[in-house]
């Protein structure tokens, strides 16, 4: 399975696989990630590869004891499937 690393210098979550890489991109601010967007490759879409890299990111997060703010469209999707992870979402994002 692929590893995923949280890139601070760049401000993003990768995943490399099969050669390519996927990123869920964010802006740290004080006390929370704000997720600007994700980008799968077309060689590893369909793969399920977004939600891992965001499994994987906010799972993170929450070991940071910080919050989120879901300007990624796919972030926003994956907490409307994921009802369980919308405590980590910042007070101004709910």
């Amino acid at each position: 399975m692929a590893q995923i690393v949280n890139n601070g210098a760049k401000q993003r979550y990768e995943l490399h696989q099969d050669g390519a890489l996927a990123i869920a991109a964010y802006e740290r601010r004080g006390k929370m990630i704000v997720f600007t967007h994700t980008v799968v490759p077309g060689a590893l879409q369909g793969k399920g590869i977004a939600s891992r890299l965001i499994k994987h990111a906010l799972d993170d997060v929450r070991a940071q004891g910080l919050t989120i703010v879901p300007q990624c469209e796919f972030v926003a999707a994956y907490l409307d499937r994921h009802p369980e992870e919308r405590d980590l979402l910042a007070p101004d994002a709910r």
